[in-house]
């Protein structure tokens, strides 16, 4: 049973990204809406990042000059593991049939998020690849960005280079130093042909993990908060740590086991694991250096 039209998946093949409406259901996400306020909530009562992952790194990032009065939370690791409704969704969501029709039907998760700009923030993306940081045997790897909230031209919406999954992989090392974001020339490069991905709460975004992309501070008087898990086909071996582990990483979600393992030829240098709450902070480091 095909879940996507010819058009869509031949959309995502040529361009790397795809965005399809109502990815979950209305109760799904009221119910992930719900559990990320009470989180920003919480934010409120810390001055930085705080909470303990599966690799004893803070749960809950906060951007420089969060406080309680303009809370500015900007990421959740791994929600799968203190939330139902994001387990739900990861599990049993319309995004993993989807996936289907683009990776084969079986699929494994890898890892989970959600990045969130609330009004005011100054967070800012700069062009990376996600294959970087998240190699596998084969690139048959998706990142599924579910919209919280609408995403709309000024709240910072994903920007990706389209067909830049065909290309090479891009360095993200500079002068010895791991930045985490790609050189100058080539995000130049993608920034003129770049496109913004918008839609409604409950769109879903599928982005292939070797597209270049890149995002804005938002600059709205509303939030755009995403929903982020990454999804490789069963046969796609990690050959890197986990930047994100939890205790459902390699859960198979489709399928079955396929008892094998499929590889492809490429080249890349290794990125370097965040050792603080995410990756902003390398980011964030490197643009201050």
């Amino acid at each position: 049973m095909a879940f996507l039209s010819t058009a869509e998946i031949g959309q995502f093949r040529d361009t790397g990204c795809l965005v399809c409406p109502d990815a979950v259901t209305a109760a799904q996400l009221a119910a992930m809406r719900a559990d990320l306020g009470i989180w920003i909530e919480e934010s409120r009562a810390h001055a930085g990042p705080y909470g303990k992952t599966f690799d004893n790194r803070p749960r809950f990032d906060v951007e420089p000059g969060h406080n309680a009065e303009k809370p500015a939370l900007r990421r959740v690791a791994s929600p799968t593991e203190i939330s139902e409704a994001y387990l739900d969704v990861m599990q049993n969501g319309r995004m993993l049939d989807m996936l289907t029709d683009l990776i084969g039907p079986n699929l494994r998760f890898h890892h989970s998020k959600i990045n969130s700009k609330l009004p005011g923030s100054g967070t800012v993306v700069d062009w990376h690849q996600d294959f970087n940081y998240d190699p596998h045997s084969n690139d048959d790897v998706v990142t599924s960005l579910l919209f919280l909230d609408e995403v709309t031209p000024g709240n910072g919406p994903l920007m990706t280079a389209p067909g830049s999954h065909t290309g090479p992989l891009h360095s993200l090392w500079h002068d010895g130093v791991f930045t985490g974001a790609m050189g100058q020339q080539a995000s130049a490069a993608f920034e003129k042909i770049a496109v913004r991905h918008t839609g409604p709460a409950g769109s879903v975004c599928f982005m292939h993990a070797r597209v270049a992309h890149a995002s804005r501070a938002n600059a709205s008087t509303g939030p755009r908060s995403l929903f982020i898990s990454c999804v490789a086909a069963a046969d796609a071996i990690p050959l890197a740590a986990n930047h994100l582990p939890s205790v459902h990483m390699g859960m198979l979600l489709r399928g079955k086991e396929p008892g094998r393992i499929r590889s492809i030829a490429f080249e890349m240098e290794i990125s370097e694991v965040p050792k603080g709450a995410s990756f902003f902070t390398q980011q964030n480091a490197a643009n201050s250096g």
